[in-house]
């Protein structure tokens, strides 16, 4: 989408919401245009300022310049705030979705709050700082200068800086649904008991009141997809309470159970002063049922479900993190063609749309705050001093509240690779499930380490562990290995592989398979595409592996790696950093794991051959596919157990040679084709292997 169009949809979401809800209850108005931005650096009496509409990062380009060190300091955004008349005697709120890292929040030049960590939302109310009758300074002081202080101190990443989220304002009545209970909801919706036969839901409301005097109560309907009424009730409000409970009973449930029916309810609370609607809170509902078990792996709704998907980082060529809906939509449409089920985001929480995505999807989720230790760099992810620990807390709380309510967070992660050769983080780790598990006894509590011990199995409810056999050393085969030996050593804790991957430069091929370098600069797509046939094979073939997370969807960028000749890129995606190009993983996966028929020719792009007695690959969800070369019939082949056709020792002519392969069933005719050429010694371009 052009930021142009977008701003346009904005606005018309903003006037769509303010028109419904004016003069009665809460009202949004979305602030991401009309920002100046200038380095804090340049403190001269006119900096050079630029115009930028939100989200926004300063980090989107120069991650890329050749240069280790990528700005990391401070920025400066300022606007205008005109004064609406309509807001005398209303609460005025400003909610940011997220500010990375550090945010100092002034209103007319008084500081009003700071908030630290980049990837949650913090919200605060500026009504007494405001001045009726005037436009009203907003300035907003943002760094991602690294600190000790605040999450994440290490990682295989880049942290953005910036307002890289949106910006709301939002404007209720005196008596209201608190929005300051760590930006959430302040609703809580928690399926205490699910079945076939009849749910329970527990309904928590947090309240700001500081009128009394006034007859308040809450009025809450559940409703089933069709808007049709399930459950209601009405509970009058005590003057001073702060919160309201209520449970409801809904009978013969229909249940959300992932990608085959993402069913949802809508749980709408209103509160009522005197009769007459103050405030109201809409939120999904979705009911289900899920474990882990140590032998047969997740279950959802009494079903055995294996979790295959993708890790993901929140960034995309030239915008950084700084996404905008139609990027989050864009990766949703990429994981559902996949025909992955579930998805970790890493290594910090998402932006809340993407959660809302996943809702409606049916994609299972595993989310989690930046604890992320530097796995094989130098450095640490955390320190045993006061100050972290209490960001730490912040932010697991934060996390929690804000996405509560979304059915399709299964799993709360509490770190990714952190190492014991600084301070020890298991007893805070104990610490930090105890308080996840006081947020929220519900879900399962994760964590991804690397270590091939118990160090970390007594902070989790379950484990996995990010493993690389076949690209930082090892072979493909160790895998197998690797999970049966850590499934006898621990035959009661449920292990999962949160990360396993191989670079890949879309650019760079191979005819023999030779183990590159992962530090060098050539990492031929054929080699990646080896390595996930080999690790899914074997996992795939292990039930008790409960999730199978592919490092990762897409390419990221990470100023510190040097490698497969494009420096600042991580090139383990399934896509390119762009997200346009799939690379032959990702139709390996798709092969795997989609119901919809499908059939891709392997290798197009390494269309320089020097072999003239060559393979052919294929991947397809048919039982068969039959190739043809320079328009003959080479034969008709089965489909492997994982998704494979194969045609070994087929003859190329020296020259063009056209490739075309066919497959038919499940009610599709499907074909895919390429041209390769196939090159004398005198006449071989060596340029596509190097």
């Amino acid at each position: 989408m052009k930021r142009k169009s977008f701003i346009a949809l904005i606005a018309c979401l903003t006037t769509f919401i303010s028109n419904a809800f004016a003069g009665t209850i809460r009202s949004y108005e979305n602030l991401d245009a009309g920002w100046n931005f200038h380095f804090s650096y340049d403190c001269r009496k006119k900096p050079v300022l630029q115009q930028v509409t939100l989200p926004h990062t300063w980090n989107a380009t120069d991650v890329f310049s050749g240069q280790l060190q990528y700005y990391r300091g401070a920025g400066i955004y300022n606007r205008s705030l005109a004064y609406n008349p309509a807001w005398k005697d209303k609460r005025v709120f400003l909610y940011f979705e997220g500010a990375n890292s550090v945010a100092d929040v002034l209103v007319n030049n008084k500081f009003v709050t700071e908030h630290k960590g980049g990837y949650t939302a913090f919200c605060t109310e500026i009504t007494s700082y405001l001045i009726p009758g005037s436009d009203n300074a907003l300035t907003v002081q943002v760094s991602n200068a690294p600190s000790m202080e605040v999450l994440p101190l290490s990682g295989d990443f880049n942290v953005f800086g910036g307002l890289h989220r949106s910006v709301w304002l939002i404007v209720t009545n005196k008596n209201c649904i608190t929005p300051l209970d760590y930006a959430s909801p302040g609703v809580y919706i928690t399926p205490a008991t699910v079945s076939t036969t009849q749910a329970t839901v527990d309904v928590q409301t947090k309240l700001s009141l500081p009128l009394s005097g006034h007859k308040l109560e809450a009025r809450t309907v559940i409703r089933d997809a069709a808007n049709k009424t399930v459950a209601s009730m009405q509970t009058l409000i005590n003057n001073g309470d702060s919160a309201v409970q209520q449970q409801f009973k809904i009978d013969n449930p229909h249940l959300w159970n992932g990608r085959q029916d993402p069913y949802l309810y809508q749980v709408s609370v209103q509160l009522y002063q005197d009769d007459q609607l103050a405030d109201e809170m809409v939120q999904p509902l979705g009911l289900r049922t899920f474990k882990v078990d140590a032998s047969t792996g997740f279950i959802l709704n009494g079903k055995h479900l294996d979790l295959h998907g993708f890790g993901m980082h929140e960034d995309v060529k030239d915008r950084g993190s700084a996404l905008l809906p139609s990027d989050h939509k864009g990766e949703m449409a990429l994981i559902m063609e996949s025909g992955a089920n579930a998805m970790r985001l890493t290594h910090y929480p998402h932006g809340n749309y993407f959660y809302q995505l996943a809702d409606t999807s049916g994609i299972i989720v595993w989310t989690e705050i930046p604890l992320v230790g530097p796995g094989g760099y130098t450095g640490t992810g955390f320190i045993n001093s006061p100050a972290l620990k209490a960001h730490a807390r912040q932010l697991l709380t934060e996390m929690i509240r804000q996405q509560y309510n979304h059915p399709s967070i299964l799993f709360w992660g509490l770190f990714n690779e952190l190492k014991l050769n600084y301070d020890d983080p298991r007893p805070f780790l104990t610490d930090l499930q105890a308080l996840a598990k006081k947020e929220d006894p519900s879900r399962i509590i994760t964590c991804a380490t690397f270590l091939d011990t118990d160090y970390f199995n007594t902070v989790s409810d379950v484990i996995a562990w990010n493993k690389y056999y076949g690209w930082y050393g090892g072979s493909f085969s160790d895998i197998g290995t690797w999970a049966d030996d850590m499934h006898r050593q621990f035959p009661t804790k449920p292990i999962a592989v949160s990360e396993y991957g191989a670079g890949a430069n879309i650019l760079q091929h191979q005819e023999t398979m030779k183990a590159p370098s992962a530090d060098g600069n050539f990492h031929p797509e054929e080699w990646q595409t080896a390595y996930h046939e080999a690790n899914w094979a074997a996992l795939n073939a292990r039930p008790f592996v409960w999730g199978k997370f592919v490092w990762a969807l897409a390419d990221f960028s990470s100023a510190i790696r040097t490698e497969g000749n494009v420096d600042g890129l991580n090139d383990k995606g399934l896509v390119t950093y762009d997200h346009k190009i799939k690379k032959d993983a990702f139709y390996f996966y798709k092969a795997n794991w989609s119901k919809e028929p499908m059939l891709y020719l392997a290798e197009k792009r390494a269309n320089e051959r020097t072999m003239a007695s060559t393979t052919v690959k294929a991947y397809t969800n048919l039982t068969k596919a039959t190739l043809y070369v320079n328009g003959k019939n080479i034969g008709t082949v089965s489909r492997d157990s994982i998704g494979r056709v194969i045609w070994p020792q087929v003859a190329l002519q020296a020259g063009k040679n056209t490739l075309l392969v066919k497959a038919a069933g499940n009610g599709a005719t499907l074909e895919d084709g390429c041209t390769w050429i196939l090159n004398t010694p005198a006449t071989i371009n060596h340029s596509s292997t190097k």
